[in-house]
């Protein structure tokens, strides 16, 4: 079993791995707005990311927790998002969106993360924002994140399925 959650988690780094470009630091965008087709270009390896990350945790669920696996499928993908970002392609985090967060290092930090819960809570699917980190210009991304299995209700139990538990954050560089 070891060696296979080692081996997914090898094939999520891989995968992801061929987006984005180093994040050195955070700043807020008042420098000038990028290329509209730009912006659009990241949109796209947004889209793209929360498809890897999103499928990552569903394959990862089904495979452990349906063995009986402990370790939740969340906790894998966290893994996978410290790694891409000390490689330095992007950031992404799992936030909480019920208020109610199983982990306190979930809880929305930034303001752009709270922003983006509150308009996820709203109704929206996506919420972005084009920021800048070191003068260059970076698209912030959140997704929602849905309960989607059934086995995901072992460690968010009071929901069902379909209702919102968290989102998904990104911080993609714009090229």
């Amino acid at each position: 079993m070891t060696y296979l959650r080692r081996g997914v988690a090898l094939a999520f780094v891989v995968s992801a791995g061929l987006m984005g470009a180093p994040l050195p630091g955070r700043e807020s965008a008042d420098k000038g707005k990028p290329d509209p087709a730009a912006v659009a270009r990241t949109r796209e390896t947004v889209k793209m990311l929360d498809d890897l990350y999103k499928l990552s945790v569903v394959h990862v669920t089904t495979t452990y927790v349906g063995a009986r696996e402990r370790t939740p499928a969340a906790t894998v993908a966290k893994k996978v998002f410290k790694d891409m970002a000390a490689k330095g392609w992007h950031t992404a985090r799992l936030i909480d969106a019920t208020g109610t967060p199983i982990n306190k290092e979930n809880v929305a930090k930034s303001a752009f993360e709270k922003r983006a819960v509150a308009e996820l809570k709203k109704g929206k699917g996506y919420y972005e924002e084009v920021g800048a980190v070191k003068g260059k210009p970076v698209l912030r991304a959140a997704t929602v994140v849905p309960v989607v299995l059934k086995s995901c209700l072992n460690c968010h139990a009071g929901l069902k399925e379909g209702d919102l538990v968290g989102a998904l954050t990104y911080e993609v560089p714009i090229k």
